[in-house]
């Protein structure tokens, strides 16, 4: 199983480790000159000593140096590296609720803000995991953490070596494949109840042509005003609300 190292930056995004017992091998404070650490910062301090982790108040330059973001806000959390799931342990996700596979397939996202926007939207809607390619796309980085805002660490993500061929192995699994695209069916007659695997593309490039030719149907969201396209993260985030509404009134 391959694995990245994980910085994770921000208070939220730490108190959400925290409180959900995810691994961590240490935990950087600011320090403020003699003043003692207050607020949210104090309360981390307390959970991460609860649980026997180490806490070190460094100076400000230090935590400066490992941020990946800039926008650390005086803490940072050093984890274990972070795994990336399997397709399959993706599918057996969804086995273990009971429900049809929902999967998120990304396209050559680079963006790291992105992928953590779409990885916190798809944790809110119930997405069984996202996909994305090793070559040409961001990984797991502490600025996806931070901009997940946590949900990273409820999140399965799998990393894989061929989108295309990792869509067929969907296929095999039962999924249907919809990729969005701006002259698809419309998102509000496109059949998304059952098991399905939604294709998004890389910003400005959108879904490649080997992708899209491998798709069972696209589906596009409707633009009514004069922008002709939406942030990869806002697209997903409306598809993936869009499923959601269909399986719950179904």
């Amino acid at each position: 199983m391959e694995v990245p190292n994980l910085v994770l930056e921000g208070r939220k995004a730490v108190l959400e480790a925290l409180n959900h017992d995810k691994p961590i091998d240490r935990i950087l404070l600011r320090r403020d000159g003699e003043k003692p650490v207050e607020g949210t910062l104090r309360m981390i301090a307390a959970k991460a000593r609860e649980r026997r982790l180490v806490v070190q108040e460094v100076e400000r330059a230090k935590l400066d140096a490992i941020s990946e973001t800039g926008h650390h806000q005086g803490v940072i959390a050093l984890c274990p590296a972070v795994p990336y799931f399997s397709v399959e342990e993706i599918l057996e996700i969804a086995r273990e609720r009971g429900e049809p596979p929902f999967i998120i397939v990304l396209d050559g996202v680079t963006d790291p803000h992105n992928l953590g926007a779409v990885l916190r939207s798809a944790d809110a809607g119930g997405v069984h995991g996202v996909i994305i390619p090793k070559r040409r796309a961001v990984g797991l980085t502490g600025t996806v953490a931070k901009t997940s805002a946590g949900a990273l660490s409820h999140v399965a993500v799998a990393r894989v070596g061929n989108i295309t061929r990792t869509l067929d192995e969907l296929k095999k699994a039962g999924l249907w494949i919809a990729c969005a695209e701006m002259n698809g069916t419309s998102l509000f007659e496109a059949d998304l109840t059952g098991p399905v695997a939604i294709v998004l593309g890389a910003e400005g490039e959108g879904v490649s042509r080997l992708v899209s030719e491998n798709a069972d149907f696209s589906v596009s969201i409707p633009m009514l005003g004069k922008i002709a396209s939406l942030n990869v993260s806002v697209a997903a985030g409306v598809l993936i609300y869009e499923v959601v509404r269909r399986r719950t009134k179904a």
